[in-house]
């Protein structure tokens, strides 16, 4: 198993007092400065630095730094692990350790996420925790303190579902952790991120309806507010309209729906009721004859509610994301985001981290756009 790097820097320390190259009352190098010098974070040489005071061999003082203990221990009772001990040229088979936090994740989308950061873990010779928090605020704040505190040298966050400032994630931030946050961004949080670019895919769908002659068009999605992916697909939508001189009926917006959300605890229950929200909706708006969807498990009780109501010839429904089937034709149109290149883009961000070199806040993933055949 990966050592963590608080214990490595832990061990590091230790033996320069076992070896005397750091005496007593010596000073020890700032968190800042450990963290520069061993490529780490600050949450990293902080951890370390407090098990070092915890354990007696250095002491603290606000203001003034840390010291090597002036009533040291029995440093013999301390044992040093040999192959920790030179931080500053890791031996070949040293690996890091990071932790990947989703909400959820499926076949239509998230499985080849995962695969890839897999992938690319194993060859940059990284170890890989996942947990699922199933969109749920307090999950994902304790899994963020629960892996920190382990000692792993990383994070990649796929944030939860309407959280505009979860407070372990700026933390994070505040305190320089590597972290890559997965699909979408936070705003006021200056955090690495790659996603797809939300807005430019939603434009194209959109616009591959309108040069299909559909003028009155719909847009369907779970709740937008403070979560980027939606609220992209939102402006790309509206942008496509306005483009063509359509303007923008806010009647035209379904997106109060709940049950393809992971944390809904009676799916069964909710999906009735979206589905009841989307066949009022249809009835009160014959004149739509074509839907923009956020998500493809909306666009299959969307066309589910069509069925139902003996309507499905009459309405086009285009979507983002649909599962893989090599012996059928997809249900819809969609936008296939690139969960491939994704997955690689953020491991490769935190190594950049890690190396201390420039690294771009905002990574956008080409996709590419299925069209449905006619039939």
């Amino acid at each position: 198993m990966a050592i963590p790097l608080y214990e490595k820097i832990y061990q590091h320390i230790l033996h320069e007092i076992k070896s005397g190259v750091l005496k007593e009352g010596d000073r020890i190098p700032t968190e800042l400065e450990l963290a520069d010098r061993f490529h780490v974070s600050r949450i990293t040489t902080k951890k370390s630095l407090e098990i070092l005071a915890k354990d007696g061999l250095i002491e603290r003082h606000r203001g003034r730094g840390s010291y090597v203990s002036s009533n040291l221990p029995e440093l013999y009772s301390l044992a040093v692990t040999e192959d920790m001990v030179d931080m500053e040229n890791p031996t070949s088979d040293d690996w890091r350790l990071i932790a990947v936090i989703l909400p959820d994740f499926s076949e239509s989308y998230g499985t080849k996420l995962l695969r890839a950061i897999e992938r690319q873990c194993s060859k940059l010779r990284i170890r890989m925790i996942l947990k699922l928090t199933h969109d749920l605020r307090e999950e994902e704040e304790i899994a963020i303190r629960t892996l920190v505190n382990m000692g792993i040298d990383g994070l990649i966050v796929y944030p939860i579902h309407g959280e505009h400032y979860n407070g372990e994630l700026l933390k994070l931030v505040l305190n320089e952790f590597p972290l890559v946050l997965l699909d979408r961004y936070l705003k006021g949080i200056n955090a690495c991120s790659v996603c797809t670019n939300n807005k430019k895919a939603a434009q194209e769908l959109t616009d591959y309806l309108l040069d299909k002659h559909h003028k009155h068009i719909a847009f369907v999605s779970t709740p937008p507010e403070n979560t980027s992916t939606i609220e992209e697909r939102i402006h790309g939508y509206t942008d496509a309209l306005l483009h063509r001189g359509i303007g923008i009926d806010q009647q035209y917006f379904i997106t109060n729906l709940s049950a393809t959300l992971p944390n809904q605890l009676n799916k069964d229950s909710n999906i009735m009721e979206d589905r009841e929200i989307i066949s009022h909706f249809i009835m009160r708006n014959p004149q739509i004859t074509a839907f923009v969807v956020g998500e493809y498990l909306l666009a299959i009780h969307l066309r589910q509610v069509l069925i139902k109501l003996g309507l499905l010839t009459k309405y086009e429904i285009v979507c983002f994301d649909s599962p893989d089937d090599l012996f059928e034709e997809p249900l819809f149109s969609f936008i296939r985001q690139n969960e491939e290149e994704m997955g690689i883009n953020a491991v490769n961000l935190m190594q950049m981290q890690w190396d201390r070199t420039t690294v771009p806040k905002k990574t956008l993933v080409d996709h590419s756009f299925v069209k449905r055949m006619d039939r």
